[in-house]
């Protein structure tokens, strides 16, 4: 039996207070949790499992959903860094703007970010045994997203945006990505690629990701999916499973 909608007011509540909280209520038993007045407060539903769902007003601190394995968080307003951060399983929807490293290391679950996100968002991604992780970003993103991306993909639209002149990614788009994917619409200007990337065009299988995928993020949001899907996509995939291998010594 599921628990009741728990209403928590984090108004003037130190961080570690708040987790302690909520980990006491999901301990006894609760399920839902809406937390009202979030200013930064830091590790939200780290580490938690199971069926559970946060419903976030405010802009949480960092490292909100780490190490996280089954609950749903949805944020009404922007996140900072390192969100889902090495997250195994679960789904964060973030209705604004996020920080840097969002997804460091994720190797599963799928993280929805209407807006513009940070720096080295996506690096060290990681699809494990039958995990896959997904990254959507409606906006654009810094420099260095998919750094060393070893599986998963990363959507990016580039459409809502806090930026409207600036280049749909920062520089060095998927610099050491050994794994994964890279999908961008419209395009990526070369520039803007890490070492010996390259982007080509999506096909159908790459289509049938892209579409489920923004289904949901669409759904989510209000967006209208034809409106998304209106642009072409473009792919980034990783010229080597080694990219670094001619700098190591044999023995």
């Amino acid at each position: 039996m599921r628990g009741r909608h728990m209403l928590l007011d984090a108004d003037n509540i130190y961080y570690r207070q708040l987790n302690k909280q909520i980990r006491e209520l999901v301990a006894q038993g609760e399920t839902e949790f809406e937390i009202i007045n979030v200013r930064g407060q830091r590790y939200i539903a780290d580490g938690l499992i199971g069926d559970l769902t946060f419903k976030v007003h405010g802009v949480p601190g960092q490292d909100m959903a780490a190490f996280m394995r089954g609950p749903t968080i949805r944020v009404e307003g922007n996140a900072q860094d390192g969100v889902a951060n090495t997250m195994d399983d679960g789904l964060v929807v973030i209705d604004g703007m996020a920080g840097d490293v969002v997804g460091y290391a994720m190797r599963g679950g799928k993280v929805l970010i209407k807006g513009d996100v940070g720096y080295r968002v996506g690096i060290h991604m990681k699809a494990y045994k039958e995990k896959f992780p997904v990254l959507v970003v409606g906006g654009k993103a810094g420099d260095f997203l998919g750094e060393y991306m070893a599986g998963g993909a990363i959507i990016l639209l580039g459409m809502f945006t806090g930026k409207p002149d600036a280049p749909i990614c920062g520089r060095s788009l998927g610099t050491g990505m050994h794994g994964g994917v890279i999908y961008v619409r419209g395009g990526v200007p070369v520039e803007q690629l890490g070492p010996h990337l390259k982007t080509e065009p999506v096909d159908e299988e790459d289509m049938k990701l892209i579409t489920a995928n923004l289904k949901q993020f669409c759904d989510e949001f209000g967006v209208d999916l034809n409106t998304v899907l209106a642009e072409p996509f473009q792919r980034v995939k990783p010229f080597s499973h080694r990219p670094y291998g001619n700098l190591y010594v044999a023995c």
